[in-house]
């Protein structure tokens, strides 16, 4: 027993004395780093959370996904480079200043152009894009002022109002101001799109022609004049009311498929002694204006309001038919805006009184340039003859409309491609030399 308590007693002194060691060498070397050591273990401590955090976030795929980003962002600023190489290496660079509203039509409908800003009643509109060899801008607004805008270009298209004499006289004002860049070398080639006089009087623009000692060597003209040559005088298309804001309109597959709900539609002035006083008295007595959207007024009115535009566009998206009386020429707004919204445009195919179509070349007259061009539309030479026609469209299936929306669709994306093209290359065969026009 004795024997077990001495056992004990030295395994307890010999505990004892490898404590106080412990201690002691705790005292002498670990006590003095202990904020170290607190610090250190944070470090680790945070390490082992930061190390933790990563293993969480960690994608398998993440080196090929930079080396992916790297790739996309070497390929997004070759593309940059690419996209600015054209511009600067340009063949043609033009500005087109858009003075009238059928500028509108040429940028948005035909050259498919954007503008900023987007508001269509902003004081200052502009844009630009690369089409063919060239390079186009595009400016409008009343803010565009002669001498207050800066001239980019060497070259420029005009584009300018010359329907009635007030028009022309603030149109020979823009010539005036462009003939002294001319003389001055800041423009060295110009080209004028003109609205002509709906009678085809637009003599007044034959000075400022080059061929008649003057500085534009190029016209683009509405209607059918005789002055168009194809040489350095071409024939260009209305277009929309874009004064009235009738808007660039995307196909769509319903636009193509629905059925629509009238025959046809004719919302518009009716002249005291014209032939849509004949067009009116026909509907009439054959009971027509039951089945098409017929909407007169005695006045013209030179503004749309919200109400009525949309109601003209429900008109044409829901009739098959769209008729197009005579005005003041045989051209109107309605037969485009009819096209962009697939219902046919039923065309009174009759010359007006004045000096349009008198010349050899058009044997085709009126609407020279859309019958040239192969436009689907129903001619008719008298009011007298839409019974008959209206009476085939009764007996028309649906399949059969939709067949014809889409040839008529599609014809008038094709026309707009080609006044596109012809507009581009006429430019870049007279303004570029010889060797680069092609």
């Amino acid at each position: 027993m004795m024997r077990l308590t001495r056992k004990r007693l030295c395994s307890a002194l010999l505990a004892a004395y490898l404590l106080f060691s412990l201690y002691a060498a705790y005292c002498v070397f670990l006590k003095p780093r202990r904020a170290a050591a607190s610090r250190a273990s944070q470090r680790e401590k945070l390490g082992r959370e930061h190390f933790t955090l990563e293993m969480e976030e960690w994608n398998p795929w993440e080196v090929d996904e930079q080396n992916s980003l790297q790739q996309n962002s070497a390929s997004s600023l070759q593309l940059l480079k690419e996209k600015k190489l054209p511009q600067e290496q340009t063949d043609l660079r033009v500005q087109i200043w858009g003075k009238a509203a059928i500028g509108l039509y040429l940028w948005q409908h035909i050259f498919e152009g954007l503008l900023e800003p987007a508001d269509v009643s902003a004081q200052w509109r502009e844009g630009s894009l690369k089409a063919g060899k060239s390079f186009f801008s595009f400016i409008t607004g009343p803010s565009v002022v002669p001498g207050y805008f800066s001239v980019e270009s060497a070259n420029v298209v005009l584009v300018l109002n010359g329907r009635e004499e007030g028009k022309i006289s603030y149109a020979t004002q823009w010539l005036h101001y462009v003939q002294t860049l001319v003389q001055t070398r800041k423009l060295q080639h110009v080209a004028v799109v003109l609205l002509g006089n709906e009678q085809c009087r637009n003599e007044w623009i034959y000075p400022y022609l080059k061929n008649y000692g003057g500085f534009v060597e190029l016209l683009f003209l509405i209607y059918d004049s005789p002055m168009v040559n194809e040489e350095d005088i071409f024939q260009w298309p209305l277009g929309v009311a874009t004064y009235r804001n009738f808007p660039v309109v995307e196909p769509s597959w319903s636009m193509l498929h629905t059925p629509r709900l009238y025959l046809c539609n004719f919302l518009g002035t009716v002249y005291k002694n014209s032939s849509r006083e004949t067009l009116m008295e026909v509907l009439r007595q054959n009971e027509l204006d039951k089945v098409c959207w017929i909407s007169t007024r005695e006045e013209w009115w030179p503004q749309e309001t919200n109400e009525s535009l949309q109601n003209y566009q429900d008109a044409l998206l829901q009739s098959d038919l769209t008729l197009c009386p005579l005005g003041v020429n045989t051209e109107c707004y309605r037969i485009y805006e009819a096209c962009s919204f697939g219902s046919v445009p039923v065309v009174e195919d009759v010359m007006t009184p004045g000096n349009c179509g008198n010349s050899s070349m058009y044997y085709n007259a009126p609407l020279q340039l859309l019958k040239t061009m192969g436009a689907p539309f129903i001619f008719i030479k008298n009011w007298r003859e839409l019974p008959a026609v209206l009476e085939k469209e009764q007996r028309m299936t649906l399949q059969q409309k939709i067949q014809r929306r889409k040839k008529l669709m599609e014809w008038y994306r094709y026309f707009k491609e080609q006044m596109r093209q012809k507009f581009i290359s006429t430019l870049e065969n007279s303004f570029l030399p010889k060797d680069k026009g092609g």
